[in-house]
């Protein structure tokens, strides 16, 4: 409430001083006793355009100077309050006006002081005061052309004020455009070079870990705890890059990372881009997991159906998820013509028929990407020497293959201690198994 009345105040003094000078003009021994209807015109004729000083400054002071002149030249004397109301609306007029029309506002009071009018100043009583009215003339002049300089030289001071304030502002704005593109910048190297080669420290000690025969515990213990401390070291190095990248105005922009409930809109996706059965089916009990191990699920298996999409066109797709107490079962398998070579693609020979798990059924396709929950159920695995030869041979395809995509799903489940299975699937086709530990998400 206070602040509103401030305001309004302020708004209002020009006007409250004009009628205050006004007043006491009026209110002069020598204008009192001479108080007509001229000489009241004349008195606020230089006082109350101190009203309009704000609105229009150069058409006030117009206004004072010429009743200030009209006054004199009528034989009234200035009283005290009208010089005070000239000297400050010209102060204002030297704020508010660029020096020309300064200049041209003074002009009128230097005719005054030169003319033959300016040596005689009209005296009621009929007294001679021209030494007098040519030094009053030279002090209004001099009262007009110093309040004017005083006014823009405090406008200049302003001004000057206001450039340094905005010059530091623009530096201000500029050195820290720069502070956040260099966070940016080591953002994407962290993300983009270091991120990478902890990666495969995680991924080459899981490696081998799993495929060197005849180590001593010792060694695999040794082995396990390098890849819990990559994994350690990525975790934190995926906060400080959130970090950085909200320091650099990125994170605002970042849509929400994707999860497990998206998997429906991939599914469609798929199904519509593939013009082949896609289907997704869930077993177990569906719990939510946490973001690292859903967004990790999510772009396996967007990568899985383009693979799949891009080596066998056509060919139907299952996605399966067993949710367990302790890991995360996913599959993406498809009916494909083999397996992918070292170069990514399917091998030769004809296309196989669909497996009976791929056979679509009614509980399978109905809607839009279907979702089929079953209890668990006991896997048929293969003889032993099956197993061993097509697990050799799709690591022998997984160590050299070229492409990026079967990398980054390695890259991915590795870092939250997950191991990847890229093969021939038993039945045919093409399988990508992973399994993520629950516990390997970074929360």
């Amino acid at each position: 409430m206070s602040t509103g009345r401030a305001a309004v105040a302020t708004r209002q003094w020009p006007l409250t001083c004009a009628f205050v000078l006004g007043f006491l003009v009026l209110q002069e021994e020598d204008w009192a006793r001479r108080l007509t209807l001229t000489t009241t015109l004349l008195g606020l004729s230089v006082t109350l355009p101190l009203a309009l000083g704000r609105a229009v400054p150069g058409l006030a002071a117009a206004f004072v100077a010429a009743g200030s002149l009209v006054t004199l030249l009528s034989g009234v004397p200035l009283t005290v309050a009208a010089i005070v109301a000239l000297g400050g609306m010209y102060f204002v007029a030297g704020q508010r006006l660029r020096p020309r029309w300064g200049a041209l506002l003074v002009a009128p009071f230097v005719v005054y002081a030169l003319a033959p009018a300016g040596v005689t100043f009209a005296d009621p009583a009929g007294g001679d005061t021209g030494t007098g009215g040519r030094a009053f003339a030279v002090m209004l002049l001099a009262l007009a052309g110093g309040a004017v300089l005083l006014g823009s030289s405090h406008r200049t001071r302003v001004e000057a004020a206001r450039r340094d304030r905005d010059d530091r502002e623009i530096a201000d704005t500029l050195l820290d455009h720069v502070a956040r593109g260099e966070r940016a910048r080591i953002a994407r190297e962290l993300h983009d070079v270091v991120a990478h080669h902890i990666s495969m420290i995680a991924v080459q000690a899981e490696a081998a870990r799993l495929t060197t025969h005849g180590m001593p515990p010792e060694g695999e213990k040794r082995l396990l705890a390098i890849g819990d401390t990559a994994r350690s070291a990525l975790t934190e190095m995926r906060r400080l890059l959130t970090v950085l990248r909200e320091d650099s105005g990125e994170e605002p922009t970042r849509r929400p990372q994707p999860g497990l409930r998206q998997l429906n809109e991939l599914i469609d996706e798929a199904r519509r881009l593939n013009g082949a059965s896609t289907r997704l089916i869930v077993r177990g009990r569906v719990a939510p997991l946490g973001p690292g191990v859903e967004l990790t699920a999510f772009r396996i298996v967007q990568e899985a159906l383009t693979n799949a999409r891009r080596h066998a066109p056509g060919a139907a797709v299952d996605v399966e998820l067993d949710y367990g107490e302790r890991e995360l079962l996913l599959r993406v398998r498809d009916n494909g013509p083999g397996m992918r070579t070292a170069g990514g693609n399917h091998a030769g020979g004809e296309r196989r028929p669909p497996p009976p798990a791929l056979v679509e059924g009614p509980a399978l396709i109905a809607g839009p990407a279907p979702i089929a929950k079953t209890a668990p159920t006991a896997r048929t695995a293969p003889g032993p020497e099956t197993t061993i030869a097509a697990a050799a041979t799709a690591r022998t395809v997984l160590a050299a293959a070229g492409g990026h995509g079967l990398t980054g799903m390695r890259e991915r489940a590795a870092m939250l201690g997950g191991t990847v299975y890229a093969g021939p699937a038993p039945s045919g086709g093409f399988l990508v198994e992973v399994r993520l530990p629950v516990e390997g998400d970074d929360g």
